[in-house]
């Protein structure tokens, strides 16, 4: 549910109805971390031609730069510019800021004017225009599983689950509990809010298999809007989490002897000018 901000004399008038003084210039990488740049307001509008080194969009969650592998031979040595260009239409209030504060994705494009194809917005992008070129509609729906762990200052100690409402931890699996999901309350009304104010698309919220393990489905809609507010959402899960003296993780494993969390998928496509599925019609086998 992006914005329908098409232009950056919307976004300025976006901007001034909200006071924003501050913009958080995002950029996706490979691993769904956010990079980029914070800004002044002012300085956002002079800064139209903002640079970052090329190995931005492919560092490892850890924020290396890869020394093997497909991208070693893609990124040149020399660390060249790439140049980011802001999607209005993904701008969006940062709600946990202490001053008015926006938040905005942007694409990466080469010296050249072209985007930078291993950008994972880039890759998307490319994907659905394929879509596009059959006059079709892929439309998609995820769910996102992530941990809710105690905090953990010391990286040499394993997880555990957070303290609830009840004082007490996670200590067996609770699939589909309402009162597993109530030890909670108070973190998950702020993610709620939070969603609401930033315009997210978030749907139902249940308590996995793991101790402390949750899932937050979205509703369907189109892939590209939706990989912006999920990126968004688990900067937002995590933030407020810090505000409730937990941490929270969306690691495939992060805990041993408990179940893996993913991000599945339903996936739909639709013929634009039906709005059916679209009718197969290569050959078939006898």
């Amino acid at each position: 549910m992006s914005t329908q901000m098409r232009s950056f004399s919307d976004l300025e008038v976006w901007f001034n109805e909200r006071r924003i003084t501050e913009v958080e210039c995002l950029v996706p990488d490979l691993t769904g971390v956010a990079r980029g740049k914070i800004l002044p307001r002012e300085k956002f509008y002079e800064d139209r031609g903002m640079r970052l080194p090329e190995d931005v969009v492919v560092m490892s969650v850890t924020g290396d730069v890869p020394q093997q592998g497909p991208f070693y031979d893609v990124i040149s040595p020399m660390a060249h510019d790439i140049h980011l260009r802001p999607d209005p239409s993904t701008v969006r209030v940062v709600p946990w800021a202490a001053d008015p504060t926006a938040q905005i994705i942007h694409d990466c494009f080469d010296r050249d004017g072209n985007l930078v194809s291993y950008a994972p917005r880039s890759v998307l992008k490319r994907v659905c225009a394929l879509y596009e070129q059959e006059g079709w509609e892929p439309v998609v729906a995820p769910e996102l599983e992530f941990y809710l762990v105690g905090r953990n200052t010391d990286p040499n100690t394993l997880l555990s689950p957070p303290v609830g409402r009840s004082g007490r931890a996670e200590t067996s699996r609770q699939a589909y509990s309402i009162d597993a999901v109530n030890e909670f309350d108070p973190l998950f009304e702020d993610i709620y809010e939070y969603c609401d104010k930033m315009g997210l698309n978030v749907d139902t919220l249940i308590h996995e298999i793991g101790a402390g393990q949750m899932e937050i489905n979205f509703f369907h809609d189109h892939p590209l809007g939706l990989a912006d507010e999920v990126f968004m959402f688990k900067r937002t899960v995590r933030e407020a989490a810090l505000r409730h003296g937990m941490y929270a993780t969306f690691m495939a494993k992060p805990i041993a002897g408990e179940p893996g969390s993913a991000m599945h998928i339903h996936q739909n496509v639709l013929d634009k000018a039906t709005g059916n599925p679209p009718i197969y019609q290569g050959s078939q086998d006898p």
